[in-house]
């Protein structure tokens, strides 16, 4: 990329707890990326049009309410056809190992559970745009 890659973070629904998406935001700025961090209690639609607007070339979801799932089943179609699905999924929070197959299947290709690194987030991100 001859730009800086540029991620749009988002806390979806009604997930009132951000300061790991802050934390992991700081992360992805001080390794060169270009973050917009949507706030918090976004909407499905919201994230969808975000991204499209801010031309993402990473989608990312930060997610410790436990409603990963049905937001991500919502999401999912809301990205492919905004014409997103080109882009890298990736979703990090409370998310229990039984999920992760589902998240998969949903289209997101980074799955970061509380406990990840985040030189792993940062590496991750930064090998599979490169």
């Amino acid at each position: 990329m001859n730009r800086p890659i540029k991620v749009v973070l988002a806390k979806p629904g009604l997930d009132g707890h951000d300061q790991g998406a802050k934390v992991v935001a700081r992360a992805l700025m001080d390794a060169g990326m270009e973050v917009v961090y949507t706030g918090l209690r976004q909407s499905p639609e919201q994230v969808a049009r975000i991204a499209q607007d801010e031309d993402a070339d990473v989608i990312a979801l930060s997610s410790m309410a436990g409603s990963h799932l049905p937001f991500c089943e919502k999401l999912t179609p809301l990205l492919e056809q905004a014409g997103l699905r080109d882009k890298l999924w990736v979703i990090g929070g409370n998310l229990p190992k039984r999920d992760h197959e589902r998240l998969r299947e949903l289209g997101f290709r980074g799955i970061f559970p509380s406990s990840s690194r985040l030189d792993d987030i940062v590496q991750f991100v930064k090998a599979t745009l490169s």
